[in-house]
């Protein structure tokens, strides 16, 4: 007798209950395995979207251009002050941009329901942050080809090694940014906020990384915290570049480095994706 009341509740719930409640709360919503079909339709529906936002394209592609057309002529009359901060800043801007643009579509994304109901389908955190990671990415080429091919050879930018190093570099740095951006978009309640990361995430790198004054010649502390942050690398492979006709042993761990964060920073940006802003 006892054992009647208690199995209809169970039963009860589960069919009143619609499959859009269950799904957020199941912890196991969608594949685990990253898949590469899924991750190209993802990576297609980003870049559908964004070009029918040419403000959205302007900003990542154009913005970094201008800004360094602006730099060099604020130097105009030191153009070896160009040349010295100017690599360094090739690899700056793009990160900031696709940083910006990154976290405020993936929030756009989670606030609009969209990520809800993408993640009811068999659509797996890891294949949506590839997926965002490759349509960003596909966008960072253009961007950092466009900078990289402005600054050599329009802007006269006087490097010692190789212009495709330099473009590894900033290509590097804007897949970093766009890692970044994924990351904190799952923190971020608001675009407002998401733009507010930016102090917290951007700003300290930039005043770190060396290309204000050298990292050895910081407070000790200061140092050390330079050397465990991604753009301090950034800049000193563009550095590497700027100073050295070969691929040094320096450029190299530079890159991996850069690289390596990006690819940390993409995992824990799929770990912490929510479905929801609260």
């Amino acid at each position: 007798m006892s054992a009647n009341p208690v199995q209809p509740s169970p039963v009860h719930l589960d069919a009143a209950t619609p499959a859009t409640t269950t799904n957020p709360s199941a912890p196991t919503t969608g594949p685990s395995v990253l898949n590469a079909s899924r991750t190209t339709a993802t990576a297609a529906r980003v870049l559908r979207q964004l070009r029918h936002d040419p403000r959205t394209i302007a900003l990542m592609i154009l913005i970094p251009c201008l800004m360094l057309v602006l730099l060099r002529y604020v130097f105009d009359a030191s153009p070896r002050t160009f040349d010295n901060i100017g690599a360094s800043l090739l690899g700056v801007f793009p990160l900031v941009t696709m940083f910006l643009v990154t976290s405020i579509a993936t929030l756009r994304e989670r606030t609009s329901g969209t990520l809800e109901r993408l993640l009811s389908l068999p659509l797996g955190k890891a294949d949506l942050i590839a997926g965002y990671a490759l349509a960003f990415g596909a966008l960072a080429v253009v961007q950092s080809a466009l900078a990289t091919g402005l600054a050599v050879w329009l802007l006269g930018l006087d490097v010692t090694g190789s212009p495709w190093l330099l473009l590894l570099v900033a290509l590097l740095d804007a897949l970093l940014g766009t890692a970044l951006g994924l990351f904190v978009s799952a923190f971020a309640a608001s675009e407002f906020q998401a733009v507010q990361f930016m102090p917290a995430v951007i700003f300290p790198q930039l005043l770190l990384c060396g290309l204000f004054t050298p990292r050895s010649a910081m407070h000790p502390v200061l140092e050390g915290v330079s050397d465990v942050l991604p753009m301090s690398y950034a800049v000193d492979g563009m550095n590497e570049v700027l100073r050295h006709t070969d691929m040094t042993a320096t450029f190299v761990r530079d890159v991996l480095i850069v690289a390596g964060c990006a690819l940390l920073v993409l995992g824990l940006g799929a770990a912490t994706l929510r479905r929801r802003t609260a």
